[in-house]
């Protein structure tokens, strides 16, 4: 079959996970939008063979450590057995998995790994939310490196090593540099694999801070519902503007579909991320084709940088999303944390009387992106 023309996508500016409304004119939004329709043709036929399935095969040569201990006969039956790895993470996902086979993802390489980083403040946020620390029992921690790995175990009991062949993603990514892409399409393909293995997943960003379980808060109904750096008041409006940190993906046969022809779609659109692949491709006819029925979730309850929860009595997730560099994400990120505690100290009547809101963004102010 004839493989899609490549078109250029024309985007913005760059900026991490999308700038909100207010920082942009309203004609320049306008136009953000038409050219996302624009660019978006229609793929006649999704290119699953192109998806590779070696995300998971020789995790780090560099990195002797394995994730999980075996035994000495597993060992030796290991090298007769070229799906071990696979066979890891069926066990993992299914230790970690709820009842409906639902699982928690997050990801995690060296530089947000270290004591007192990105990951120790997002477990944190589990311990501190509103029914949020049974959840934990459901989370699996993707490590890209064997310093994350060794830091994962420390603090959490389900860790799985993504083998990354050869390349190196312990370091810091700089938003839209080339390891930062290769990262994130990497994460894309793996979420795509769960889906495959019959798993839904909520997929959450490390820097997303979990106040309240969000559950209750998504659609009965919806493939993938899906946070938004500027959401427009209406849960199926393409308008909304994606945010790829947060998903909730049920695994049925359109989901796994749609990550293919998204992850596929890398291809059209070289030198983009995930998520403003995502923001183009979600206006495709062979999106509705396929039936796949998305929604986007409020920032009122799904809030971030670059449109806040406004109302701390109905925020479940805050992404440290309009922000970069990482000293500047650990420093709002404590700030947030500590608003949320002395919240969470005021007695139930003052809670529902005063009027409180964040002292972030500070140094992950908007002024810092231009």
């Amino acid at each position: 079959m004839a493989k899609p023309p490549r078109h250029t996508l024309t985007m913005p500016s760059a900026h991490p996970r999308g700038i909100p409304t207010r920082a942009i004119p309203r004609a320049a939004a306008a136009l953000f939008f038409v050219t996302l329709v624009g660019v978006a043709l229609p793929l006649a036929v999704l290119h699953r063979a192109a998806v590779s399935r070696h995300s998971l095969e020789d995790p780090w040569g560099r990195y002797p450590l394995p994730l999980f201990a075996v035994d000495d006969e597993e060992s030796a039956q290991g090298d007769d057995d070229l799906d071990s790895e696979d066979l890891k993470l069926d066990r993992v996902l299914q230790k970690a998995s709820m009842r409906d086979n639902t699982v928690i993802l997050t990801t995690l390489n060296a530089a947000w790994a270290s004591p007192g980083s990105v990951i120790d403040l997002f477990v944190d946020s589990f311990h501190s939310g509103v029914r949020t620390s049974s959840l934990l029992n459901h989370l699996v921690i993707i490590v890209f490196d064997g310093d994350a790995y060794r830091q994962c175990a420390k603090i959490h009991h389900y860790c799985f090593a993504l083998g990354t062949e050869g390349v190196d993603f312990s370091e810091e990514k700089r938003f839209l540099t080339s390891g930062y892409l290769e990262m994130m399409w990497k994460r894309l393909d793996f979420l795509r694999l769960v889906l495959e293995k019959g798993y839904s997943f909520i997929f959450s960003d490390a820097d997303i801070m979990w106040f309240r379980n969000p559950f209750p808060h998504f659609y009965p109904n919806g493939d993938l519902q899906i946070a938004c750096d500027h959401y427009v008041g209406n849960a199926t409006d393409l308008r909304n503007i994606a945010n790829g940190g947060f998903n909730y993906v049920k695994s049925n046969e359109r989901t796994i579909e749609f990550y293919s022809f998204w992850y596929s779609s890398r291809l059209r659109y070289p030198g983009y991320h995930d998520q403003d692949v995502f923001n183009a491709i979600k206006h495709d006819p062979y999106v509705a084709d396929i039936g796949l029925e998305i929604k986007f979730l409020s920032t009122a309850y799904f809030g971030g940088f670059c449109e806040p929860s406004r109302d701390l009595n109905k925020v479940c997730t805050m992404h440290a999303n309009c922000c970069i560099g990482l000293r500047s994400k650990i420093h709002d990120l404590r700030i947030m944390m500590e608003d949320w505690k002395n919240y969470l100290s005021l007695p139930p009547s003052l809670k529902r009387l005063l009027t409180l809101s964040w002292r972030v963004p500070q140094n992950c102010s908007l002024s810092s992106l231009n």
